[in-house]
């Protein structure tokens, strides 16, 4: 009855040991904004209810633990992140506060946790980042968009209205337009408020017309109100807000001020996605309109959707994923730490603020932002700009005015498209029959043309030009591709043309369709021949060492305690039954031939006979087996794992290693850029000086006509070769032999080029941003990189085994083991000597203290015999009783037969 019930129960008990889901912990740290823990917490329990319907997303369920702390306190936060650390977790968020972030930071990087961020930083981006992210736009991207602003406005004089020295830095470069010669420009300080009217008078005193403001959220709303009161928000005026939340301001009072009224802004309140969110959480955040959401909540809402499809990347390559528990006070870090960050920076996704994707320092790239002009109606949208094209603001057409005739439909026009046989972006077509036209060519800039003119409607003619273009200094006349849409020979060209500052001043471009960096492409790193001394890589030096100092003190204390021991003092005569000399087995040589006896698991004739070296010894074997076990076990992985090793790991690496040669393609947006940043007299980047003179001295040898000229180069010689990292993601798919070393020099992308002031350029911009927001771009880069012409043939299966040696740590609880048995041997030592030095003195008549004097004195002689102390004072120096005479000739007892006196006979 019992079996039965039994088997009944055990299905259901395996269903819950199979349905059950693996946790994970994160933490949240808030301070005072309340909205950022609400969207981080509905951000959390968004993904653990999609994450069974959802492939992008774990199969884990993910534990938050939200921590409310004390402003200016870093000693509590440190105390609460190492409580969270202890109990095991895999990513931080928060807090926003600067000083506390950085200490957070700093611990993270430690432990090698990711730490995500969601705050301005004004830190410069040249500074290491260890494994941290920040998902707010840098203040140098929207330093360039504040300074574009002006210029498109072709504001002459200016003032800045700021609250503190974070302002000045995101304006820095509108700071260095001042010239006493040209522009004009006026810095007021708002002061410590809550009073801001005397900076502002001032300006209206001064009669100046234009202004940038630029203040903190939390004030926003008080110094746009004194504005009105002292009269600087009027028709007269021009004015720039900065602030990225300024759509959660309540701006009916100034809608019908006539003021000239601009602002940026991060999320697009008319989004699908937006609005989708919003209405997912309406009873969460308690927001009627989606423009009301402010761009930190949003940006923590992002990050919590970006952590959990990078988890969702790394429990895919590694199969596991396991969290440790770490300590504070320790050197340990989380193995898998840097490739969830590594993944998150690898990552695109859609969120609330747009495109969500990170350059190689952790910062946040191909940033969207939405120029916004105050209206009777309220905020209008009436540009945008792209953080990685930069160049210029894409104005939106005011849709109130009448269209004129230049306004015309793309309907039914024909243009003539640029293409380059580059692979994948153009090829020529694989196939029997004879092909003409469009058909003879395809490729992934194909395909986006392709699809770009099914949405505009309009027709296009392929025509093939090697040659991108260049400017000659000479007749100053652009060649290849730019020179012929500059003299209307074609209208458009799609390749891996890079958007240079210097092609725009020939050409338009659209809006990124790919983004891209400068890398190294060279050979697969060689397996590292195996160490001469391999076998000493299970443990760590600190365990050698302890393991070494633990043998030769156990050894010392065998020696020492086996001639406290009264019973390891023995009668090296068994014919005698009252023997005047004892002798001891745990000599100086002995005790150590004992101990490695044991370490070597062969053991020796010795045995302990008294009980603290017994117990001494059975320390010390259960030391021994522990140790040698875990050796045996750590040191099969260790000789199955081969170690793969990098000549140079980054391009510093590459300069230092002088046997490697190193070049780009000849009159290329590569060898361009270090051209650029090499040049001394423009950049103050002293490697990449370094590397543009060498690859001009060494032209002949290092710089290649194609890219394929450069793979092959890479492949016969010991050369590595600086290219777009599309291209070399597109060549690893392809050639086993290379690979991609260290990250990307710059931020760049790919652009459609087109005449200079297209009027198409806007039609352009939406058909790219709708196929990025809809998947299709990714798909396609998939399809030619992956999966067309030989993709996917190097792809490897699996993660790559890894062995660690074994620390403290792990094996520091034998250790132990191993002093609490040495510590009860010697007590126990001290109690036997004791108590014979008792029996003794009462046995022969003696004082105690007299007897435990005279053994003491013994034992620090180091004789190797002991004299039995007799009655009457004999000893075995008196010669009756000596038991020298009696000892066996040949070493060892006979055998005594005995036989009756009948048994003669």
């Amino acid at each position: 009855m019992v079996a039965k019930r039994l088997l009944i129960l055990l299905p259901i008990f395996l269903s819950c040991i199979v349905g059950f889901a693996k946790r994970v912990n994160i933490v949240g740290l808030f301070d005072k904004d309340e909205d950022i823990r609400w969207t981080f917490e509905s951000s959390v329990s968004a993904v653990n209810k999609e994450k069974n319907d959802n492939e992008e997303l774990p199969k884990v369920y993910l534990m938050q633990n939200s921590n409310n702390i004390t402003l200016f306190d870093v000693f509590e936060t440190a105390e609460r992140v190492c409580e969270m650390v202890g109990l095991g977790v895999v990513g931080i968020f928060g807090p926003q506060d600067k000083v506390i972030s950085e200490h957070v930071q700093s611990m993270c990087d430690s432990m090698d946790i990711p730490h995500i961020s969601v705050r301005q930083d004004t830190a410069e981006p040249s500074q290491p980042r260890g494994i941290g992210l920040n998902l707010y736009p840098h203040v140098s991207i929207l330093a360039r968009l504040y300074d574009q602003l002006v210029t498109e406005f072709k504001w002459k004089s200016f003032a800045i209205l700021y609250e503190d020295t974070d302002s000045l830095i995101r304006l820095r470069l509108l700071l260095k337009r001042w010239d006493p010669h040209g522009e004009s420009m006026f810095v007021f300080h708002l002061g410590e408020g809550p009073n801001y009217r005397e900076a502002m008078q001032k300006i209206k005193d001064a009669e100046l017309e234009n202004i940038i403001i630029d203040c903190s959220y939390d004030i926003l709303d008080d110094v746009l109100k004194q504005a009105q009161q002292v009269g600087i928000l009027s028709e007269r005026y021009k004015v720039i807000v900065t602030s990225l939340d300024l759509q959660a301001v309540d701006l009916e009072p100034y809608q019908y001020s006539g003021v000239n009224f601009t602002g940026v802004r991060l999320i697009d309140p008319e989004d699908p996605i937006v609005n989708e969110t919003m209405f997912k959480h309406r009873n969460e955040w308690n927001l009627d309109d989606s423009s009301k959401l402010r761009t930190e909540p949003a940006l923590m809402y992002d990050a919590v959707q970006l952590f959990a499809r990078a988890l969702k990347q790394l429990r895919d390559a590694t199969k596991q994923g396991d969290v440790k528990e770490l300590p504070c006070d320790g050197s340990e870090r989380w193995e898998h730490g840097l490739s969830l960050s590594n993944f998150m920076r690898l990552a695109e996704t859609r969120g609330l603020t747009g495109l969500v994707k990170f350059d190689r320092d952790g910062f946040r790239s191909n940033i969207q932002l939405d120029i916004v002009r105050l209206t009777e109606n309220g905020l209008v949208k009436i540009g945008m700009w792209n953080s990685t094209s930069g160049q210029n603001i894409d104005w939106i057409p005011d849709v109130s005015k009448k269209k004129t005739e230049e306004e015309i439909s793309l309907q039914n026009k024909t243009f003539i498209v640029l293409i380059s046989l580059t692979a994948p972006y153009g090829m020529r077509k694989e196939s029997w029959s004879m092909l003409s036209g469009n058909d003879r060519y395809e490729g992934f800039g194909i395909d986006i043309m392709q699809l770009i003119s099914e949405d505009l409607g309009f027709n296009y003619t392929l025509q093939v030009e090697s040659d991108y273009g260049s400017l000659n200094k000479h007749t100053e006349k652009w060649t290849g591709m730019l020179g012929k849409i500059r003299t209307d020979d074609a209208d458009l060209a799609i390749t891996d043309l890079t958007i240079t500052s210097e092609r725009e001043t020939a050409v338009d471009f659209t809006m990124p369709f790919m983004n891209l960096g400068i890398s190294i492409l060279y050979k697969k790193p060689t397996r590292a021949p195996p160490s001469l001394f391999s076998f000493l890589s299970p443990f760590s030096n600190d365990v050698w060492l302890y393991l070494i100092g633990a043998y030769i003190v156990v050894s010392l204390l065998l020696f020492i305690i086996g001639r406290l021991c009264p019973a390891e003092w023995n009668n090296p005569y068994p014919c005698i039954e009252d023997a005047e000399e004892l002798e001891n087995q745990f000599t100086f040589k002995n005790a150590f031939w004992f101990a490695i006896g044991s370490i070597m698991q062969q053991g020796s004739e010795i045995a302990p006979i008294g009980i603290s070296t017994r117990m001494m010894a059975g320390s010390w074997w259960f030391f021994c087996l522990i140790i040698v076990s875990s050796y045996t076990a750590n040191l099969a992985a260790f000789l199955t794992v081969e170690t793969v090793v990098s000549p140079f790991d980054n391009v510093e690496e590459l300069v230092k290693r002088k046997n490697i040669k190193y070049g780009a393609k000849q009159k290329g947006s590569t060898l361009k850029f270090f051209e650029n940043f090499g040049n001394p007299k423009e950049s103050n980047h002293s490697t990449y000086t370094e590397m543009y003179e060498y690859m001009t001295s060494h032209a002949n040898d290092v710089l290649q006509l194609s890219n394929d000229d450069g793979v092959q180069k890479v492949k016969d010689e010991d050369y590595a070769f600086l290219m777009e990292s599309s291209s070399i993601e597109y060549i690893m798919e392809r050639e086993c032999e290379v690979t991609q070393v260290g990250g990307l020099l710059d931020e760049k992308g790919y652009g459609i080029a087109m005449k200079k002031g297209s009027r198409y350029r806007t039609a352009f911009n939406k058909a790219i941003l709708k196929l990025s927001e809809s998947g299709i771009l990714t798909e396609l880069k998939k399809k030619w990189w992956q999966q067309k012409r030989g993709g996917g043939k190097c792809r490897e299966t699996g993660g790559a085994s890894t062995a660690q040696e074994l620390g403290l740590d792990n094996v520091g609880g034998v250790f132990l083991v191993l002093a609490v048995g040495v510590a009860l041997s010697c007590v126990y030592t001290v109690l036997e000597l004791l108590w014979d030095v008792a029996r003794t003195s009462i046995r022969e008549n003696v004082s105690f203290k007299e007897e435990l004097m005279s053994e003491i004195k013994f034992i620090l002689k180091c004789s190797g015999s002991k004299t039995v102390r007799r009655k009457n004072g004999l000893s075995s120096k008196s010669g009756n009783g000596s038991t020298r005479g009696c000892t066996p000739p040949y070493g060892f007892i006979p055998t005594v037969i005995r036989t009756s006196p009948t048994d003669g006979n």
